[in-house]
């Protein structure tokens, strides 16, 4: 079931939240929970009902995992760090299976010439996500202990609708605790205001703005694929209509499942945040898709970090050695595993090395900018965060031609136009240039000059996030008031996006 269909806007939503309050206000908390895992549980099969059974299983091990790996720390820890590393392991085993076992079979046919026949698996819906949201899971319940849940509580942890298809990914702790709250049980006038209105935005910004820019990439990308010929203009505006495609389809996904769970009282992470502002490529890894930046951050990054500046030092490595051993290379591991996490695929393992290369050099010129010859070339002033931004954003909308193109050959082909390596032709046959530059420049203007939804409700604390305190000037400095004002731009804004709801169109984020 999509967030930008009229089945759970219109039906979907307004009984799961009637249903929920009436049962937490006049009944009994614990059968509201109960209803808003079956909602759930009901959402999630909409889909495609053979993978319920996946996601069951999932949720049923992880609990009773779980369930043993506290009981057990107190008494024998090391048997409880096997328990967790066991449970680790089955995920992504299970995770390997369903998303890469066919293409780890292709490539071992293709290395040794071997014959080795595949059937083709059909990938369930959200399995990264809720892998990794229950890995969290059982290393929290291994770190610092869980909060003894019972069963209903914990699958509700698992599949709460607004963030189960594509995140973000939730610590166990963060949600749960509240759902102790009476926010979580009575209808605020608050929370639904808040709720609507970041919802509203979300849908505007899907069906209004990514599904606009869409068509300016499709025939380019489904060319370079097919093998058809094209210019460096051409493969510079499908590039750039996907990065504003992605861009802002997952910054509506991100809305739409934080506005949707606050009509609960629950608040979810933030999980974008103006990534095309950002000065650097680490700075935009840190906005983008923020939570699996986290999760790989603390689970992947920092342990090979740390390991490896020991064994550098131990072997009396000097500081260039350091830096390439306890930083370069944890960095470009961790970007490929970003990479492959988004798909089974050589596209995206190149797509996070390009990642990983550009964080790499950034950090190479941020210790060369230290010297007192380039002390003037700070990112501080604006010229140099003008330019910082408009490097970063060009760098990164080129790396993902890897992300959309399905085919290898169709991103090189489009990477070498890009960078002039087949000539510099501006001819067009697939995208007029004047009519992408009136859907494109108002987008960029939108990025750039506009607060992000985070900004805009920032003092209603829309999410689970401290405020960034970034300086905001011009436009960013609007904000969002409980007013009628207000209340007609979110109504406009959600009338319009229902008018043109015409088609079905999944978020590109749903394929993950």
């Amino acid at each position: 079931m999509l967030f930008n269909s009229y089945i759970f806007i219109l039906v979907f939503l307004p009984i799961v939240a009637c249903v929920y309050f009436l049962a937490s206000t006049h009944l009994h908390r614990q059968l509201a929970i109960s209803w808003l895992v079956i909602a759930s549980l009901f959402f999630y099969a909409w889909w495609n009902p053979v993978f319920l059974p996946i996601i069951i299983v999932s949720v049923l091990f992880n609990f009773f995992l779980g369930a043993s790996i506290r009981t057990t720390k107190a008494k024998n820890p090391r048997y409880a760090l096997l328990l967790m590393l066991f449970g680790v392991a089955a995920n992504l085993m299970a995770l390997g299976y369903y998303k890469y076992f066919n293409f780890f079979i292709d490539n071992l046919n293709f290395v040794f010439n071997l014959k080795i026949s595949v059937t083709p698996i059909a990938l369930p819906l959200a399995i990264s996500f809720f892998t990794f949201q229950q890995i969290t899971y059982l290393i929290d319940a291994y770190n610092r202990g869980t909060k003894d849940y019972n069963f209903i509580h914990y699958t509700l942890f698992v599949t709460f609708f607004p963030q189960l298809i594509a995140g973000p990914i939730v610590h166990h702790a963060d949600m749960m605790s509240q759902f102790d709250s009476d926010d979580a049980y009575h209808p605020r006038e608050r929370n639904i205001q808040l709720g609507l209105s970041i919802f509203a935005i979300g849908l505007f910004k899907k069906i209004m703005l990514a599904d606009n820019i869409a068509p300016f990439s499709t025939p380019i990308f489904h060319a370079a694929d097919t093998g058809i010929s094209l210019s460096m203009l051409e493969s510079w505006m499908g590039a750039a209509a996907f990065g504003l495609q992605v861009y802002f389809d997952f910054s509506a996904y991100t809305d739409m499942a934080i506005g949707s769970s606050r009509l609960f009282g629950i608040k979810l992470p933030i999980n974008f945040y103006s990534p095309y502002k950002s000065l650097n490529t680490g700075d935009l890894w840190r906005r983008w898709h923020m939570t699996l930046t986290r999760l790989l951050t603390a689970y992947v990054y920092t342990p090979i970090s740390i390991a490896s500046a020991r064994a550098a030092i131990a072997a009396g490595a000097g500081e260039q050695a350091l830096f390439w051993r306890s930083a370069a290379y944890p960095i470009m591991v961790t970007l490929i595993i970003a990479g492959v996490w988004h798909g089974a695929a050589w596209n995206f393992v190149i797509f996070g090395a390009l990642q990983g290369g550009m964080m790499i050099v950034n950090n190479l010129w941020r210790q060369f900018r230290k010297s007192s010859l380039h002390q003037n070339l700070k990112e501080t002033t604006l010229v140099g965060r003008i330019l910082a931004r408009g490097l970063t954003s060009v760098c990164f909308i080129f790396s993902l031609v890897y992300f959309k193109a399905s085919t290898t050959s169709g991103a090189l082909y489009l990477s070498e136009l890009m960078l002039g390596l087949d000539g510099l032709s501006v001819s067009t046959k697939f995208v007029s240039p004047i009519l992408f530059l009136q859907y494109a420049v108002p987008l960029f203007l939108i990025i750039y000059l506009m607060p992000n939804t985070q900004q805009l409700f920032e003092s209603y604390e829309p999410s689970l996030e401290p405020k960034r305190n970034e300086h905001r000037w011009g436009l960013e400095r609007i904000n969002w008031a409980p007013n009628w004002q207000w209340a007609a731009i979110c109504s406009t804004m959600f009338a319009v996006s229902l008018l043109n709801m015409n088609r079905v169109s999944e978020f590109i984020y749903f394929q993950f």
